[in-house]
């Protein structure tokens, strides 16, 4: 397995507004796309900022080139993400997971935070 880490940022007061953008462009088009194993979408404000990281784990570089295209080190952005990032980071990372145990409760406890 593989994750795909995503990081960007805006200004904090568009943080709930791009949680919901992420969820509907990036993270709706990784679910579609066959090989994706699911996603997280993280946020952390600090400051007057938002930090957002985007986690997804694929089941192959294959899969990855699937949502990604040929070169999958590049960041996928969408029409909207220029007017609430304050910069397009160009590049995201991959990583192996080497060991994977999430417990049936992180799911249902994901809206409490």
């Amino acid at each position: 397995m593989i994750a795909r880490i995503w990081h960007g940022r805006t200004k904090a007061e568009h943080a709930d507004e791009y949680v919901d953008y992420v969820n509907r462009t990036g993270v709706e088009q990784q679910r579609r796309t066959p090989g994706n194993l699911g996603s997280l979408l993280l946020r952390r404000v600090s400051g007057g900022e938002a930090h957002f990281l985007v986690v997804s784990f694929w089941e192959s570089m294959a899969a990855i080139e699937a949502f990604a295209g040929e070169r999958p080190e590049v960041a996928v952005y969408y029409p909207q993400d220029e007017g609430y990032l304050l910069e397009l980071e160009s590049e995201v990372v991959h990583w192996e997971v080497s060991v994977a145990e999430l417990a049936a409760t992180l799911t249902a406890a994901a809206g409490t935070a």
